[in-house]
């Protein structure tokens, strides 16, 4: 083995180290955090600790810290596979890499249209980080796609974007459109504005949440009959909660991994939906023409 390909398989090793050691940290503090209980108890993220502040105490939560491990975890899964990539060498994680751009830049093309060609990345990570996310409940970590705040903050971000582009055609052109189609519907799409951040965080986040708590609750309700059902065996088989084999990881599939996938997508859409349907492309169109001319005239006049 040469010299070179013995660092680029050192390098290799080392970025999924770095993409699994994350979640083995984030495993390790939810064991040394989590207080003993009695039962079944549903709950929110763990508070590791609390930063005083002047007006209102800033708590580190377990949903901050997963979220952020999930970062550096989808940060070294992408160096991974675009690791040694090269052109005109057919590796397996480049054809994985170069499938995943060219989906990316599908979905865009075929939602957003011609003019949102540099979303891919964007939409991308949305996914990514959320699929992510909400996976992490089958490692017995809080998903932070359960933690409203994490999922606002997403939503106040795409928010913000949506207004940028339809502030693309200008100030008035963007006041204007709230008395579209008629002037008294004004104050009901300037509600419908707001209230357009507010529905995709809680539809992601109640969709998340309610998988989680179902999922506690069958496993319990497993054991409780496995108790009822199978509590004559002798011995110690009577106490092992035989129901609770198997039926719960299977419903699991749904609450934990189609769930979860399938909230990251439907966020995604949303985002490419909101933002692509709210630029106003013809005002826009008609706005870079004036301009073009109105710049042209003055050429024109210092010459």
């Amino acid at each position: 083995m040469n010299s070179i390909s013995r660092k680029f398989k050192i390098i290799d090793v080392l970025l999924l180290a770095m993409a699994i050691l994350p979640l083995v940290v984030a495993m390790v503090l939810k064991i040394f955090f989590t207080p003993p209980t009695d039962g079944v108890e549903v709950s929110g993220a763990i508070i590791y600790f609390t930063i005083p502040m002047p007006l209102q105490d800033f708590p580190i939560t377990e949903s901050q810290v997963n979220s952020t491990f999930v970062l550096i975890t989808v940060l070294f899964v992408c160096l991974y596979l675009t690791h040694g990539i090269r052109a005109n060498v057919p590796t397996k994680r480049a054809l994985i890499a170069e499938w995943a751009v060219e989906s990316l830049d599908k979905l865009v093309e075929e939602n957003m249209g011609d003019y949102f060609t540099a979303f891919p990345p964007f939409i991308g990570a949305i996914m990514a980080i959320s699929a992510f996310s909400s996976l992490l409940s089958l490692l017995g970590l809080f998903a932070p796609t359960s933690d409203i705040n994490i999922v606002a903050g997403w939503a106040v971000l795409v928010f913000f974007l949506i207004t940028y582009f339809k502030l693309k055609a200008g100030p008035i052109v963007y006041i204007k459109s709230f008395g579209e189609p008629v002037k008294l519907l004004a104050p009901i799409n300037i509600i419908s504005e707001f209230a357009t951040p507010v529905s995709m965080a809680f539809r992601h986040y109640g969709n998340i949440l309610s998988g989680s708590v179902i999922a506690v609750l069958l496993a319990t309700a497993f054991t409780g009959l496995s108790n009822i059902v199978l509590g004559w065996l002798p011995g110690f088989l009577g106490d092992i909660p035989l129901l609770r084999v198997g039926i719960p990881a299977i419903l699991s599939l749904y609450f934990d991994v189609f769930s979860g996938l399938l909230q990251a997508f439907i966020f995604a859409m949303l985002t490419m939906m909101y933002v692509s349907g709210g630029f106003p492309a013809d005002e826009y169109e008609k706005r870079k023409i004036k301009k073009a001319q109105k710049k042209l005239q003055e050429q024109n006049a210092k010459a």
